[in-house]
């Protein structure tokens, strides 16, 4: 592990404070009509993601006008908006894309980015962002892997924006054979596609962003074995595709992981598979680390009256959500005492319990999950349901009994930077802190804020003080370091070498041409090292739980 998932580990367990409580409450807010729906409902994987005015927007794939998908906003209240139809130029969608499947994730600059399956210039589909009123831009049309771009097309997940600014996602290719491709992209519209090989996996599912700046994700096929039952991999930004484990399917393993992997408060990635484990087939619970040290936490059962956990949830289809009391949240498609889904609860060390059954009321409410649930910052979860006795997919809230928090679009930054905070209450609030550190800070609105990353931040959780308390964000931040110069600027071994910069309080290695040398951090703006016995003309590179700072110009080792 990282250093910077090292301090993810180490601290984050310390920072959530807000706990569930033992009541859960389960509310239908919105039952989609079939004009809504379309024909084929609401299916996975389609994303929820809470934009800057603390709504909920997504996609529906066949829905619209037009009959190839819409972008749809929904209160937490349950009020419901159409505000865009794809396929508006008409024809076969070449302009804008058709059939978003996979939902919509929220951008540093306030749109909603997502991509369709279809359409676009070569017919391969695109992605594209949209602003919460409704303007949507094309960005990039898939090639299907024709000419020099071999990108493959067909994307069912959205994009999602790393740290560093760029988009990150995964294409499916359905038409050509092709294997999917893990992808970069530019928000001016350049792509850098990698493509899989079977071997390190197939029909790759959208990855999650780790501390330590790489991503890790699953496939729902492939692999190094005869099982064709997926991988876990890690993706670097520059698209090294590494797969950490083999999924090797019934009795001993589970198989086709499907959804988003979570990062937990230990700093290993959490996630399930649709198939496989150790009953009867019905799906796993699974834990993995950076370096690929895997754990099958749970296998689901088969809901027989009697057996240890009748009822049990089965085939999950969604990924997890984190809590806020560091347990995770999902939903089985089927299992409960209805075998119409249920949502469960499972812990770091794999107990799994069932919290909702879907249908045990009436069916009204909602049946057959399938798209994953998301925390909104109210504190409780919402999420959509297949289908309902009323013909259309239900929109639901799920209190567990979170308290209120903040979320952070800007998790990872240098200091003077701004980072994007989401949440409610915002107006009037009295001061914003990093670690602990006060930090400068402007209202946007109610429901959304920036702050400027303080000089001498520590990493820790962002908290913001409201007119209603104190609300505390989901994750910890992680403060980037920074180097700005060192002098001398060379020396023999032995040199005595000032560090400047920023971030640098909490350094953890110190290397000069790639050796290690002896350090003393004097505060967060300054180190000193010495140059080490055998070390060879190169930069400095310093490294913090926060990431690590490479200087621009080498240091000269003389004899």
């Amino acid at each position: 592990m990282t250093s910077r998932g090292t301090a993810f580990s180490m601290v984050a367990v310390a920072l959530l404070l807000a706990t569930a409580t033992s009541a859960q409450t389960y509310s239908p807010l919105y039952t989609y009509s079939q004009t809504d729906n379309g024909s084929s409902g609401i299916i996975w994987p389609s994303v929820l993601s809470q934009a800057q005015d603390g709504n909920l927007y997504s996609t529906i794939v066949t829905n619209g006008t037009y009959n190839a998908g819409t972008v749809y906003k929904i209160t937490t209240s349950g009020a419901y908006s159409t505000i865009y139809n794809f396929c508006e130029e008409g024809g076969s969608c070449l302009v804008t894309g058709g059939y978003p499947y996979g939902g919509v994730t929220l951008g540093f600059d306030g749109n909603l980015w997502g991509t369709t399956a279809d359409g676009g210039k070569d017919g391969f589909g695109s992605v594209f962002k949209i602003t919460p009123g409704g303007t949507l831009t094309p960005v990039y049309p898939f090639t299907g892997g024709l000419g020099t771009v071999k990108d493959d097309g067909g994307p069912i997940y959205p994009v999602l924006q790393g740290q560093d600014g760029n988009f990150y996602g995964v294409s499916e290719e359905p038409y050509g054979g092709e294997y999917g491709a893990f992808f970069k992209l530019t928000t001016k519209g350049k792509i850098t596609a990698h493509p899989f090989d079977y071997t390190n996996g197939e029909s790759p599912n959208l990855p999650t962003e780790g501390t330590d700046g790489n991503f890790y994700g699953t496939t729902q096929y492939g692999g190094n074995n005869s099982t064709n039952c997926g991988v876990v991999y890690k993706a670097t930004a520059a698209g090294k595709i590494t797969p950490l484990h083999d999924f090797a399917g019934y009795p001993t393993d589970g198989c086709r992981p499907i959804g988003i992997l979570v990062q937990g408060p230990d700093g290993d990635f959490y996630g399930t598979t649709y198939g496989g484990g150790t009953t009867n087939g019905n799906g796993t619970i699974f834990k993995i680390s950076p370096t690929g040290k895997y754990t099958l936490l749970y296998s689901f059962t088969f809901a027989i009256v009697g057996s240890a956990n009748p009822y049990d949830a089965q085939l999950p289809i969604a990924g997890l959500t984190l809590g806020t009391d560091g347990n995770f949240y999902g939903v089985g498609a089927y299992g409960g005492t209805e075998n119409y889904g249920a949502i469960f609860q499972v812990t770091s060390a794999g107990a799994e319990k069932v919290l909702y059954n879907f249908c045990s009321v009436s069916c009204n409410d909602g049946f057959l999950p399938t798209t994953p649930m998301v925390l909104h910052t109210d504190g409780l979860l919402y999420g959509n349901t297949g289908g309902s006795s009323l013909g259309g997919s239900v929109f639901y809230s799920f209190n567990v009994g979170f308290q209120p928090l903040v979320y952070l679009v800007t998790w990872s930054a240098k200091e003077g930077a701004t980072a994007e905070i989401l949440g409610q209450g915002f107006t009037g609030a009295s001061s914003v802190s990093f670690g602990g550190t006060p930090a400068k800070f402007k209202i946007v609105s109610d429901t959304y804020l920036t702050a400027t990353v303080p000089a001498s931040a520590i990493i820790g959780s962002v908290s913001v003080v409201t007119s209603e308390g104190t609300l505390i964000s989901n994750r910890i931040f992680l403060v980037v370091p920074a180097i700005i110069s060192f002098t001398p600027g060379s020396g023999p071994a032995g040199t005595l070498v000032t560090i400047s910069g920023s971030g640098l309080a909490g350094a953890t290695k110190v290397t000069v041409g790639g050796k290690t040398a002896a350090f003393k951090v004097v505060n967060d703006s300054e180190i000193t090292a010495t140059v080490p016995t055998g070390a060879k003309t190169g930069k400095i590179v310093v490294t913090t739980p926060g990431g690590t700072a490479t200087s621009k110009t080498s240091f000269t080792v003389t004899t």
